[in-house]
């Protein structure tokens, strides 16, 4: 138990509540970073861990993100995640989301969950009979699947870049290589091609490889092969903690710019993609359209509105990618900063209003 408070306390976490359901098998985990801005907000991952001890260790680092990326977003939220230990594809059942849709409801909007790996929108209309806490569903005005919206998101992100690295304000011809065509991988693939990019592309499921080099002319190498792609830009939009001593000496591109969360696995890692001269956008500024889409249910989604604030990421990796330059820092500590500032903003605006109303 010692380790798990020592982790506690070096994210910060306000609340991390662990829940068992004997019945419906239920093993899960729900960590609340923060709530200075608002109440936490975040995805629910449904993946079959090793042990606890790595869904512990993802549910604090997600969630800890969620809260950097609802600040540099500009959202009045906080950050919060979820894991359930189960695989999504032979363990997932309506009764063990029921139970998961219950432990949310537990606490009382401190939590807001939302579709993540191992999640569906079905899943997600499922959880919203047990709980009002809960955003992305097709059901009762929800935003459906965010993943068109977070790719939009990382696809502005990777224009910004683009300009950053000093390669122009055009796609045509530049090369991308994707690590993962899942959901938002796929819509990612859409927009670049669209836009003239050509694609190398990975996955560990041929029927997304093959969708993908059908629709859109790419060319697929096996997942080991796709950190040497010989491209401009590296686009990770799988699971997490791919960018770490192994890989980086590998990468030939100028830019790394994708939609997984936590790329870093470990934070001199930043440091090491710095110092070689890669441009890297930081995941969580550059993958946000998914949370602004959903977060927009809170005050009633409106699509264009959502359109409008999702485009404006490009702004967002141009103020960072601009800091990083001018303060000669990696850009990912110049993303947090960014966060922190907004934190300790809220913070003391709070401390203003509570001293006022005590006097």
């Amino acid at each position: 138990m010692m380790g798990v408070f020592h982790d506690l306390e070096n994210y910060g976490h306000e609340q991390v509540t662990f829940f068992h359901d004997k019945e419906t098998g239920l093993k899960a985990i729900i960590g609340v970073h923060s709530t200075v801005l608002g109440p936490s907000l975040g995805g629910c991952r449904m993946w079959k861990y090793t042990d606890e001890q790595a869904a512990l260790r993802d549910v604090l680092r997600l969630s800890r993100g969620m809260t950097y990326k609802a600040a540099v977003a500009g959202l009045k939220l906080g950050g919060g995640k979820a894991v359930v230990m189960a695989d999504a594809r032979t363990e997932k059942t309506p009764e063990l989301l029921a139970a998961f849709g219950r432990a949310v409801e537990s606490l009382h909007g401190k939590y807001i969950t939302a579709e993540d790996v191992g999640m569906s929108v079905e899943d997600i209309d499922t959880i919203r009979k047990y709980t009002k806490h809960a955003v992305g569903g097709s059901n009762e005005g929800g935003s459906g699947d965010p993943s068109v919206m977070t790719a939009f998101g990382v696809f502005q992100g990777i224009k910004a870049a683009v300009k950053h690295a000093g390669m122009g304000t055009s796609l045509e011809g530049i090369k991308v290589a994707i690590q993962g065509v899942g959901h938002v991988g796929y819509h990612l693939a859409s927009y670049l091609s669209a836009a003239g990019a050509k694609l190398i592309i990975s996955d560990i499921y041929p029927a997304q490889i093959e969708k993908v080099v059908q629709e859109f002319g790419a060319v697929a190498v096996e997942p080991d092969q796709i950190y040497g792609a010989a491209a401009d830009i590296f686009a990770p939009c799988a699971l997490g903690a791919i960018l770490n001593q192994r890989t980086i000496p590998q990468l030939k591109c100028k830019i790394v710019a994708g939609s997984a969360n936590n790329q870093l696995e470990v934070d001199s890692d930043g440091f090491d993609l710095f110092n070689r001269g890669i441009v890297y956008a930081p995941d969580y500024a550059i993958n946000s359209g998914g949370l602004i889409n959903v977060a927009a249910e809170l005050d009633g989604y409106n699509h264009e509105r959502v359109l409008d604030k999702v485009s404006k990421v490009y702004n967002t990796i141009a103020d960072i990618l601009e800091r990083s330059k001018e303060e000669n820092i990696p850009p990912h500590q110049a993303a947090d900063r960014l966060a922190e500032q907004r934190l300790v903003a809220a913070k003391m605006l709070k401390a203003d209003v509570k001293e006022t109303v005590c006097r």
